[in-house]
């Protein structure tokens, strides 16, 4: 099986996931867009994500409903999770943490989080 790795900035934080997402989602919610992120989901037992002790730091808000993870030292945002869900559930890996080469083909598609909650293609 072809995985895919992923890393934040200075490398402190890798993911390997188990292969390419089929697309991305764009998120103009009020976080995602200030993040810049592109999301890429998958089940959280596919993804593995190694580090150092205290490599990581989290950010919820609100309802406290997603937990965005980030590295402690070059402060990318690599992934959230559901902290009030099941351990298989559905978690975003930040896609811009790939190689450009693994984005290019990629479907990406946009979501109106700010808004609507619908995607708009």
């Amino acid at each position: 099986m072809a995985t895919l790795s992923a890393s934040c900035h200075c490398g402190a934080i890798t993911l390997t996931l188990p292969r390419a997402p089929r697309q991305l989602t764009d998120c103009n919610c009020s976080i995602c867009r200030r993040y810049g992120a592109l999301w890429a989901y998958y089940s959280r037992s596919q993804v593995r994500i190694a580090g150092a002790p205290k490599a990581m730091n989290a950010y919820s808000w609100g309802r406290k409903h997603l937990k965005f993870q980030r590295c402690a030292r070059c402060g990318c945002i690599t992934h959230y999770i559901r902290p009030t869900r099941g351990a298989d559930q559905r978690m975003g890996v930040n896609a811009r943490m790939f190689a450009p080469e693994t984005l290019a083909p990629l479907r990406i598609r946009h979501l109106d989080g700010a808004s609507s909650w619908k995607y708009l293609d």
